[in-house]
């Protein structure tokens, strides 16, 4: 215990800490369970290292302020559950237009409206792919264990800086608030990664200069003044309507992030090597699906698990390689088959199998091993 600093720490603390190692130094939101541990956390930590947190009037101004804040040159994050995620959409797609850089927590709760508060769900999957309306980019990453949701976040601030877009780091209820004993890495052991600044005189910057696949971003304030909008825009920011400009611009956005997938892309497997049966499942519920795994094993089933730490973009090179190999898929989530229906598409010999559970409790290793026993 010494040699390392290491901590019992819930999940959504966990998240504070990550923000905070990734560089993050602006925090703007509304509270809301069961994320709101990570607003109290930032509120207390960010003004003894020179940062800033503001509790905005709702979670529609915390994101725009938080969007404001990157747009200073600030690493930001913003945190919420379903209702809020719900409301913030629309500053998202302004986020992956204006093409900037934020990092929104979505710890998951029961739903639709004010559903199940203090309930788990998986019901936002799709939502965080689609909830804003257009074409438009979508990272999301999905931890299960409590380091991961430390180191993810980490990745989540990499990616959204890299890829100037906003990033969704999506887990639910039962993973934000479980304690488990975490270490805490050191400065330098895990990459921390900034965006790329502009290097040419004020006058000479182009906030969405075409000739770069990702256009450097200066801070506002620093000398450099320019146009942000939520219209389509020229290079210099500015509003178009030349259809040309426009769809080259939307097609951009959208290839910085899909032709960067295997970048993006980060999938955890677990006795897969030999494995006739696979499950693919994330958060809470993957946390079961690899005890149900283990089960087959000693009745000796060959099952295997493959979790993805990326739901968006969706890992389907892999799913579509796991599926030629195994005569089964089983897909457990908190929801009625989001997840189940993207395996579906890309799966091209293996049956698909879904469990589904949407009243607030968690589905059971038994549950899964049950499902897995269907085809030995």
């Amino acid at each position: 215990m010494a040699d390392k600093k290491k901590k019992f720490m819930q999940g959504n603390e966990a998240c504070v800490e990550g923000a905070l190692y990734a560089g993050c130094m602006f925090y703007a939101g509304y509270p809301i369970t069961p994320s709101t541990e990570i607003a109290e956390g930032m509120s207390v930590r960010l003004p003894k290292i020179g940062g800033k947190f503001i509790q905005m009037e709702d979670e529609i101004g915390g994101i725009a302020a938080a969007l404001g804040g990157s747009l200073t040159g600030l690493k930001s994050l913003t945190a919420t559950s379903g209702p809020g995620f719900s409301l913030k959409q629309e500053c998202i797609g302004y986020a992956c237009l204006a093409e900037i850089p934020l990092v929104i927590v979505n710890v998951m709760r029961g739903g639709p409206s004010t559903g199940y508060p203090t309930g788990p769900s998986q019901a936002d999957i799709m939502q965080a792919k689609w909830g804003t309306h257009g074409d438009h980019p979508a990272i999301s990453i999905t931890p299960a264990y409590v380091q991961e949701i430390l180191t993810e976040t980490v990745r989540a601030f990499n990616l959204a800086e890299k890829y100037r877009t906003p990033v969704v780091v999506l887990y639910d209820e039962i993973v934000g608030h479980m304690r488990e004993p975490i270490v805490i890495p050191e400065k330098g052991e895990l990459e921390v990664i900034d965006r790329v600044k502009p290097d040419c005189k004020p006058e000479d910057y182009f906030p969405y200069d075409d000739k770069y696949e990702i256009p450097p971003l200066a801070p506002f304030g620093k000398g450099y003044r320019f146009h942000v909008t939520g219209l389509n825009h020229k290079k210099d920011g500015f509003p178009t309507n030349d259809s040309k400009i426009i769809e080259e611009n939307n097609l951009r956005i959208m290839r910085k992030v899909e032709n960067h997938k295997d970048d993006i892309w980060k999938n955890d497997e677990f006795m897969l090597g030999d494995a006739e049966v696979a499950v693919f499942s994330i958060g809470s519920t993957a946390r079961s699906a690899r005890f149900a795994v283990k089960q087959a094993r000693e009745a000796g089933i060959k099952a295997g698990l493959l979790r993805p730490l990326t739901i968006w973009p969706f890992p389907d090179k892999a799913v579509t390689e796991l599926s030629k190999k195994v005569k089964a898929i089983i897909v457990p989530e908190m929801n009625l088959g989001q997840m189940a229906l993207e395996v579906q598409r890309v799966s091209k010999k293996a049956e698909v199998a879904g469990i589904h559970r949407v009243d607030g409790e968690p589905i059971n290793p038994a549950q899964i091993f049950e499902q897995i026993k269907r085809f030995k």
